[in-house]
Order: C-alpha cells, then sequence, then structure tokens
C-alpha cells in the first residue's frame, strides 16, 4: 500500500475526477458509493474521509475476495447467479457518485469458470448500469475508476512492487507537488485536440499498423471526448462509431486479464459491422463466448487513441485501466467490443432514448472490454468532402 501521503494526494485527484465527470453539480448530502478490493481498505478509508468533510454521503462496499467470487461462480446454481438483492435496483436510483478502487487479490481465480457463467452474471446485474447510464445522461451521477498497486498485479506485470507503485506513481502525477494542477492541465490540453477533432468532417477512420487494417465510421451526432475524469488515470480521446460499418482487421498485441482469464494476441476480423472471425495465441475461447456474450458483444462500442505526450505509462501494468492509456513509443489506440458511451453523442443526451440510439448506430451490450494495439500507426481520416488527413502518426496527434 502507498504511503499516506500518497493516499491524500490520490483522493484528491479521485475526487476531481469525480467532480470532473459529472455534468451536473454534486452538493451536500449527495449519496457517493465507494467499491474497493480488501487490498484497497486503506484508501477506502481516506475516501470516505474526504467525502464526509464535503457534507456527502460515502456508502462503502468491500467486493468480494477471490475466494468468494471462485465458490459463487462454482456452487451457485441459475437462479443465484441471476439473483440481484433486494433494494439493490432503489440504490442506484438514488446514487449520485461512484469511485470504484480497483486493487485485485488474484487475476487469475476464475480462469477454469466458463464463461457463459460469467456472463450470465453480468447480463443478470446490467439493469444497474442501465440506470446509472441514465441518471448519468441527466446530470445526475458521475462516477470515475482508481487503481491500488498490490503483489497480484506487480507480479503479472512482471515487476517489483515497488517498481510497480513507481510507475503508477508517476502515471497519476503523485510525484508532482500538486497533483490535481496536473491533471487539470492534461484536461486543458486535451480539449484543444477533441475540440480540433470535432471540427473535422470525418465520414471514416482507417488504422493501419502492422497487423491491423481496420475502418471505423464515426456516425452521425457524434463527438470526440475523454481525459473527463472517469479514470485516474486517463489519457484516452475516444469516440462510440456507428457500430454497423466496422471492418477489417483489428489486432491487440498487448496482453489482457478479464474476469480471471488471461488472453495475448487477439485478432478480430469485422465484416457488416460485427466479428465474425477470433483468433488469439492464448485465451481463444474466452474471446469467442465473451463476443457471443449477447446481440451488441460483438460489435464496436469505443475507438480510442492515446497521444504519448499525454501519457506518462511506459509499462504493461496487467490492468486495463492503465494498459487503454498507455503511452510508450507509439502510444496506444483501443476498440471496445460491447457497449457504447452515449456521452459521445454530440446532441442533448437528455433527448437519447434505446430507439434513437439504435438508428445512430450506438451498440447495446452487457459487455464493454478494452483491447489494445500499442503498434506503430498511422491514423487517416477520410473527410465528407472528399479529401483525406493523417490524423494521428508515430504515437501523436498530428494536430492542432
Amino acid at each position: 500500500m502507498p504511503a499516506d501521503d500518497w493516499k491524500e494526494q490520490y483522493a484528491k485527484v479521485l475526487l476531481w475526477g469525480l467532480y470532473t465527470a459529472r455534468s451536473g453539480r454534486f452538493k451536500k448530502g449527495d449519496i457517493i458509493l465507494v467499491r474497493y478490493s480488501r487490498p484497497g481498505i486503506e484508501m477506502a478509508e481516506q475516501l470516505q474521509k474526504e467525502i464526509l468533510a464535503l457534507g456527502m454521503n460515502p456508502v462503502l462496499r468491500m467486493t468480494g475476495t477471490s475466494i468468494m467470487e471462485r465458490q459463487f461462480f462454482e456452487l451457485a446454481d441459475n437462479s443465484q447467479i441471476d439473483f440481484n438483492a433486494p433494494g439493490e435496483k432503489e440504490f442506484y436510483e438514488r446514487l449520485n457518485g461512484s469511485i470504484y478502487l480497483l486493487s485485485p487479490e488474484s487475476l487469475t481465480h476464475l480462469s477454469h469458470i466458463d464463461p457463459d457463467r460469467i456472463a450470465r452474471s453480468a447480463i443478470a446485474r446490467k439493469i444497474f448500469r442501465e440506470i446509472l447510464d441514465r441518471r448519468e445522461e441527466k446530470g445526475l451521477f458521475g462516477w470515475t475508476l482508481g487503481i491500488v498497486p498490490t503483489p497480484e498485479l506487480a507480479i503479472h506485470a512482471k515487476m517489483r512492487l515497488s517498481t510497480y507503485t513507481a510507475q503508477w506513481k508517476k502515471a497519476c502525477f503523485l510525484d508532482d507537488d500538486d497533483p490535481v494542477a496536473r491533471w487539470k492541465e492534461i484536461f486543458k490540453k486535451a480539449r484543444a485536440v477533441k475540440d480540433w477533432l470535432n471540427s473535422l468532417n470525418i465520414e471514416s477512420l482507417n488504422i493501419l499498423s502492422a497487423n491491423t487494417d481496420l475502418t471505423v465510421f464515426p456516425g452521425k451526432q457524434r463527438r470526440w471526448i475523454g481525459i473527463s475524469g472517469h479514470n485516474i488515470p486517463s489519457f484516452e480521446i475516444f469516440l462510440s462509431p456507428d457500430y454497423r460499418k466496422t471492418s477489417g482487421v483489428y489486432f491487440a498485441d498487448q496482453p489482457s486479464y478479464r474476469n480471471g482469464h488471461f488472453v495475448e494476441g487477439v485478432r478480430l476480423v469485422f465484416e457488416n459491422g460485427s466479428v465474425k472471425e477470433v483468433d488469439a495465441k492464448s485465451g481463444k475461447e474466452f474471446v469467442e463466448k465473451q463476443a457471443a456474450m449477447d446481440e451488441g458483444a460483438s460489435r464496436l462500442g469505443e475507438f480510442s487513441l492515446t497521444d504519448k505526450r499525454f501519457s506518462r505509462i511506459s509499462r504493461f501494468m496487467a490492468n486495463t485501466l492503465f494498459d487503454e492509456n498507455y503511452g510508450g513509443s507509439n502510444g496506444n489506440c483501443h476498440i471496445a467490443l460491447g457497449s457504447s458511451y452515449s456521452d459521445t453523442f454530440a446532441g442533448d443526451v437528455k433527448t437519447l432514448t434505446p430507439k434513437k440510439k439504435a438508428a445512430l448506430g450506438f451498440n447495446d451490450s452487457a459487455l464493454h472490454w478494452d483491447l489494445v494495439n500499442t503498434e506503430k500507426k498511422k491514423v487517416t481520416a477520410f473527410l465528407t468532402d472528399g479529401t483525406r488527413q493523417v490524423i494521428y502518426e508515430n504515437g501523436c496527434f498530428t494536430g492542432p
């Protein structure tokens, strides 16, 4: 666990992220959920202290231990997997904010579990995410994710815990005298890039690297967003495209841990908006079952680019929150299979109904899984006036 002064600094950064991520304003009496795993309990204590000082009401919930999670999927029947506790729906309908501290005890404890059982659990709890999505669209809810270094993360990232913690500290600007000020600076720089991207009338994007040749269509009424406080750290700029036109090959050279499973070298072939072919160096069956979780799981929910000039992450960290924001030598792009982000809608998000989302090609799924490519790449925008423009090359945006 990081030293106490880091806890205080990180809590302030996470709260900056929470405030920045919500379009509406927080006020005294708001309900803030803090979710954490057992190794993150000291960080949760610090957040409780800070939230109470702000006059809001923290609700602290520890997630199940790795033994609890494994027992659940080994022993639960289908009705137990589908079960949601009484009052849970009502709680989410009143929730104003959520901070989720990722601090895993284990990354592989569910590796023997049938992915279909894990998918069933996600589908059963999709209703809560839908409630929070609607509240966020109305400005009533905001969220952010953070991470607390653990020995398990360090082991799977092939680092000493001290080295892992140093990379975490650097990535979150906790080695700076005023981390929040640094995040505000990055936020301002990112706004200029987003304004530039949103000024371009992009019909389609081609992503070309050694193993990727993918065409993505942003779609109508879209906007680029990112570095919005939702994740700490976060350096990505992204949109949720019109999934219906996605075509080509995408390759994730970066490994991924998900639901206790390890996958590596994932290759996806898209045709007419859906994944038609899956291959992987490791975890192929898991990827196939995740992509078949529901009708939208094989479709594109997000396309993202990270500028290496923003990101201070230069190592594989065995956690998607970090790895989707990798800077390194070439920056990164990533796609997400599954659900879209409605806040990439360029109009009034409050007007987005399920029918309107479907008509605009926003994807819906219980899945949202980021898969990262760190290869040297070029991203070319084909504009509506028939011209083309390279918007990303050598790990950097080319404008403004």
